[in-house]
């Protein structure tokens, strides 16, 4: 729900959000300064707080922040609060380790998809981040999308097809097929990925009508692009991503559990690939429903 946040809330957030970048280098006050464009007085107020509470440490030879102990209470604490997003993320560790490919966790948060977790056997950070928020509407998030609720599969419509009765047939074409497969197949390049999120960008009533209804056309075509469709199609094609959901007790879509082949494969290598994931899929909803 966008629009009704705590923007000193907000501020805090950024601050530990910035913290807890992978990768990430030393963190000092002017960076924080800099890179929130936050003044120094409210800078200075923040993190002496997260540090008097231990969410933060400061080094005292370098002046840089990190993490604090208290944060390893709260990351504790998810095993207990929230098991699926554990097993979750165990089963990810066994995809990596098995199809030798990246593999990561995507959840729902509010109106953004974020990678709260990401395995990783090869150097692939440059393609896939933990933490990395996307939006949930076309041609993001399909795989979430395709088990949502009735309504919120027609908010995610409206977000890439507005009020185009073409376009949103297209879009729940999309669904019904990636539904009755099982599992969601990317087919989006880096490259073509980065392009439909600088598309996704361009909305609101400054855009002229004519212009949204060709962002909604491109928007449909990224989303609706399935080069691949059957075995009866020959070649290989690039393939970013092979995803599936995970539903809770109540048969409602909690997360999905992906993995990222990043190269050209074929039907019959697209369906072996996503067996393995499948296998962790069906792990993960019985390991939840037996605890």
């Amino acid at each position: 729900m966008r629009g009704s946040g705590s923007a000193p809330t907000e501020r805090v957030l950024d601050i530990v959000e910035l913290l807890s970048r992978p990768g990430r280098g030393e963190v000092r006050f002017s960076d924080v300064v800099r890179e929130l464009s936050l003044s120094q007085g409210t800078a200075h107020a923040i993190l002496k707080t997260l540090t008097d509470r231990g969410w933060i440490t400061r080094n005292p030879a370098t002046k840089a922040f990190t993490l604090g102990p208290a944060l390893t209470l709260v990351a504790s604490s998810l095993d207990i609060g929230r098991p699926l997003a554990h097993l979750a993320r165990t089963s990810i560790r066994r995809l990596a380790d098995t199809t030798d490919m990246a593999a990561s966790v995507l959840e729902r948060v509010g109106d953004d998809l974020v990678i709260t977790a990401f395995e990783n056997p090869a150097d692939l950070s440059a393609v896939v981040q933990p933490n990395e928020r996307i939006p949930y509407a076309p041609p993001f998030g399909i795989a979430f999308a395709a088990w949502d609720s009735a309504d919120e599969q027609e908010a995610w419509m409206r977000r890439g097809a507005a009020d185009d009765a073409g376009l949103h047939q297209r879009l729940r074409t999309v669904l019904t097929r990636t539904r009755e497969r099982g599992y969601d197949v990317d087919w989006m390049t880096p490259a073509l990925s980065q392009a439909a999120q600088a598309i996704g960008t361009l909305s609101g009533d400054a855009i002229p009508h004519t212009m949204r209804s060709v962002i909604d056309r491109l928007r449909v075509e990224f989303a609706s692009a399935d080069p691949l469709p059957d075995d009866s199609t020959r070649g290989a094609h690039p393939v970013a991503t092979i995803s599936a959901p995970i539903l809770d007790a109540d048969n409602r879509i909690a997360l999905v559990l992906a993995i990222h082949p990043l190269r050209a494969m074929t039907f019959r290598q697209i369906q072996a690939a996503a067996k393995p994931l499948l296998r962790e899929v069906d792990h993960v909803r019985n390991s939840s429903a037996a605890h």
